[in-house]
């Protein structure tokens, strides 16, 4: 989609909550939300938002709280199986401590080459941006014109920043998300889509 042919609209990005477990390379493992994800996540919400309709990833620590907020909004809810996380392959559900003890070259790779130094079996990261890019085009067109929230991940909500500034794929690891952290993009039929804040924690609004 060109920018003339962008519709106007705003879209909120929002990341999930802590999940049960905390911090480790879950990718499309699903844990749920911890309780402390759940307060993180009705806290970012606030009391009065706007939206008209709610997309979320249907990994459970993205669509369950979509589904509740949902509910206590009544607004229609999608699913967009596109906006899972990227997949981190033998990595998946481990931390960052267990993989330093056990392979300390493979992590420092990574870190210094996200895009060709890939965890065995991972979720290529020019696939995982196509995949997001084709999800986020339907979701313009799907939602013309609309306020939409959109509850994802880490990863969903950096590569559609990238698709927004253009930014080169190992750029994106360079945007750092929180846990029910946020940004918005605003997209006008004469200039196109903008990120209008940046990515930050608190109440959106």
């Amino acid at each position: 989609m060109s920018a003339d042919s962008e519709p106007g609209g705003r879209f909120d990005l929002l990341r999930h909550g802590e999940p049960v477990g905390g911090k480790r390379y879950r990718g499309q493992s699903d844990d749920p939300l911890s309780e402390a994800g759940w307060a993180q996540m009705w806290a970012a919400v606030g009391e009065r938002p706007d939206w008209t309709r709610i997309v979320s990833s249907p990994l459970a620590r993205c669509a369950a709280f979509a589904e509740a907020l949902a509910d206590r909004l009544a607004l229609p809810l999608d699913y967009e199986a596109r906006f899972k996380e990227i997949g981190f392959g033998s990595w998946e559900g481990r931390t960052a401590a267990e993989l330093q003890r056990e392979d300390p070259e493979q992590l420092r790779r990574f870190h210094a080459d996200p895009v060709g130094a890939r965890p065995p079996g991972a979720e290529p990261l020019p696939d995982f941006i196509a995949r997001i890019g084709d999800g986020w085009r339907d979701c313009l067109e799907r939602c013309r014109g609309e306020s939409v929230l959109i509850v994802a991940h880490a990863g969903t909500i950096r590569a559609v920043i990238g698709q927004v500034l253009e930014l080169p794929p190992a750029a994106l690891y360079r945007i750092k998300v929180p846990y029910a952290g946020w940004a918005r993009i605003e997209l006008d039929p004469g200039r196109g889509a903008s990120l209008a804040l940046p990515v930050g924690q608190g109440r959106i609004g």
